[in-house]
């Protein structure tokens, strides 16, 4: 932007206006667009000025340079899944990110709402992989799990640990959540969209919940987060190549919450079963070992099993 370049100096309308080469009146109508948008414009005698000493966290498709093409912003949406969903089969281009202020039906597993207050993170990005099956589809899960939890740890200077199927916790208690949709084409995926929910500057909802802020005692750039995780997850794939599976199963353990802690896994279509109190009928109960290079979950009881998420929930003792 012209006027963040200046850092507070004043820029005339003229000058702007011959720079865009349009308008002054133009010039006058997206200064007002700018304002309406949160933008800490002032206007005086000599111009426009962008107050560089007031925070400002937006993630505008403008905000992001040359990518701008790619992001898709809403103010307030149902779920950033859904737009996503939409941009997938209109043929929107891999890479594609969608981002919410808010969500009125922010999704979790199993039908479960994400509560999406004001300044949280919420956006989902979409994936067309080549040739990649559909017993696949918890790579790129794995992979965005991962990435997010690298760059969580190192803004927040606290380890991120990621716990089965799809959340990262820090100190114990839940700051991330993941979720996945797909489409396939005979047994290949045709896209892969992965929605990301994160409490940054909002306030989680449950006690057993956390944010960036929270931890941090101070307000996280939101669009500086979104770029930091892009960047990680394509360095993460880059590196993974042809051995993925392995690679990121490795990586994924070497950051799991409590391995090796006893867990049980509950089978949530059994009446009684409440996840949050570990309540309920269990499928397997042993020791959490991780997971296998296909992103199932391996508990060593009896004898080790491994199991698919579908709507199981792994339950810590």
């Amino acid at each position: 932007m012209a006027l963040r370049t200046q850092n507070g100096s004043p820029v005339s309308g003229g000058r702007l206006a011959l720079e865009l080469g349009v308008s002054r009146v133009a010039v006058w109508k997206g200064i007002q667009s700018l304002v309406k948008a949160g933008y800490p414009v002032d206007t005086v005698e000599a111009g426009y000025s962008l107050d560089p000493g007031k925070p400002a966290d937006f993630l505008y498709p403008w905000e992001f340079g040359e990518s701008e093409s790619m992001f898709r912003h809403f103010e307030n949406t149902g779920s950033t899944m859904d737009r996503m969903r939409e941009c997938a089969v209109q043929g929107n281009a891999g890479g594609t990110v969608v981002i919410a202020e808010m969500q009125d039906a922010g999704k979790g597993r199993c039908g479960r709402n994400w509560v999406s207050g004001q300044g949280g993170l919420y956006f989902t990005v979409l994936e067309r992989p080549v040739r990649q099956a559909l017993t696949d589809y918890r790579l790129t899960l794995m992979l965005y799990q991962i990435a997010v939890a690298r760059v969580l740890g190192a803004v927040c200077g606290k380890p991120a640990r990621l716990r089965w199927p799809n959340d990262i916790y820090i100190g114990g208690r839940k700051i991330v959540g993941l979720i996945t949709e797909l489409a396939g084409e005979g047994d290949e995926i045709r896209w892969l969209a992965t929605g990301i929910g994160i409490n940054v500057n909002n306030t989680p909802p449950l006690d057993c919940s956390v944010s960036c802020a929270e931890i941090l005692g101070h307000q996280v750039s939101r669009r500086e987060l979104l770029l930091g995780i892009i960047d990680e997850a394509r360095r993460i794939k880059k590196r993974a190549g042809c051995n993925g599976n392995r690679l990121l199963a490795d990586e994924w353990n070497s950051m799991a919450d409590r391995l090796g802690a006893r867990v049980a896994l509950l089978d949530p279509g059994h009446a009684g079963c409440d996840t949050q109190k570990g309540k309920g009928r269990p499928i397997a109960k042993g020791v959490f070992a991780g997971i296998d290079p296909t992103g199932r979950c391996v508990i060593k009881g009896k004898k080790e099993e491994c199991f698919g998420a579908g709507p199981a929930s792994l339950v810590y003792h």
